[in-house]
This record gives C-alpha cells, sequence and structure tokens, in this order.
C-alpha cells in the first residue's frame, strides 16, 4: 500500500531493485518533479468522498481486473459482466467499475471497500496521478476536494514517481479488453477518475 512503499525506497528493503528507484526517479522527472522535488503531504482521512457520492470513474489495467477476478474468485468474464461498464473518455472507450445509483462504487459496503486488498491502481494510487502532479496549481485543486492532501506524512519524490512509473507500466483496457493508452488520463479527481476505493 502507500505507506509501506515510502519505507522501501527509505532503504528499508535491500531487495527492493535498482531497475524500480531508477523508473520511479525518470517517472518522476517526465511528470514535472521540480514542483514535488521535496515531497508532497498526503493522508487518508477516510472521509469516504473519493468512493461515494460524487459520480467518477476506477479505469482498469488487466492487471486489476486479474487481480479482482482472483479476490473473487470469479471468471475475468464474471468480474466485467457483474462489476464493470464501458465509459466514454474523449472519444475512447475504457473499461471502469460501475457505479451504483447513488454513485457510490459498486465495491463500496457500510464501512468501507469490500475488495480492499485487491482494489485497483487508480484507488491504490490516489493521489499521485498526473493530472494532479501537473503543477501545484493542480494539486492545490485536487485538495479542494479531498481533505488529506497537504496534511499528514510527506511522501518523497521517488515514492511519487514509483506510483506514476506503475500506471505508465500498466496500461489501461479498452472496454472490449484490448490494451489501450499507456498511463492515466489527464482528467480531473472530480469529474473523471475516482480515488482510492
Amino acid at each position: 500500500d502507500c505507506k509501506s512503499v515510502g519505507k522501501a525506497f527509505a532503504g528499508s528493503n535491500p531487495a527492493l531493485p535498482n531497475s524500480a528507484l531508477t523508473s520511479a526517479a525518470e517517472a518522476s522527472s517526465r511528470h514535472g518533479a521540480a514542483f514535488f522535488a521535496d515531497g508532497l503531504r498526503f493522508d487518508c482521512t477516510r472521509c469516504q468522498r473519493c468512493c461515494r457520492i460524487d459520480p467518477g470513474v476506477v479505469l482498469m489495467s488487466q492487471n486489476d481486473l486479474d487481480q479482482l477476478a482472483a479476490f473473487l474468485n470469479l471468471s475475468e468474464r464474471e468480474v466485467r459482466e457483474r462489476y464493470c461498464r464501458a465509459v466514454d473518455m474523449g472519444g475512447v472507450t475504457q473499461l471502469s467499475l460501475r457505479e451504483r445509483d447513488n454513485y457510490d462504487c459498486v465495491f463500496w459496503e457500510e464501512g468501507g471497500c469490500s475488495v480492499y486488498a485487491a482494489r485497483p491502481l487508480q484507488c491504490r494510487s490516489f493521489p499521485f496521478w498526473p493530472a494532479q502532479l501537473a503543477d501545484p496549481e493542480s494539486w492545490r485543486m485536487a485538495g479542494e476536494d479531498c481533505p488529506g492532501i497537504g496534511a499528514g506524512p510527506l511522501h518523497s519524490a521517488i515514492e511519487i514517481g514509483y506510483w506514476l512509473a506503475r500506471r505508465e507500466a500498466e496500461p489501461l483496457l479498452a472496454a472490449d479488453g484490448a490494451p489501450g493508452a499507456p498511463g492515466a488520463p489527464e482528467a480531473s479527481a472530480r469529474t473523471q477518475e475516482r480515488g482510492p476505493r
């Protein structure tokens, strides 16, 4: 999860391959790491805004789909049919988790995420998404919707780069199951992507 990654990069995990550090550093530099070179503060307050109440999408990679299928003990096809939907993302139709009529995530249960251990990368990596890391103003605007942004522990540029590199390495799926473009869409948290679930 988010909190253990920082410890791994701090050197507490000597088994972490140098390639992971290199990928994280490269991803940070591609995404304008200058503004977050000293790190960014974030601590989830469990406010639930990112999982419920407002509409949003949680875009899926093949890895996300595989993890959910294994966790739920279902076939990939069953996960798609029961829990996913096609969403138009500016002319590209991609695979997303469904929402209930009240906009709650399909996996939201009273008290939290029913698939937390297998939640998609988009949820795991919140709030370290490319669109929110574009510049200080984008980060500030994301913080208007999320009380945890700007609070809590400091996450290093390397840790942030790790999440960016993970997203780049896992292409999002088109609704038909074909791999889509790599990386997270450039979208705002409120209207296009939804935070951790």
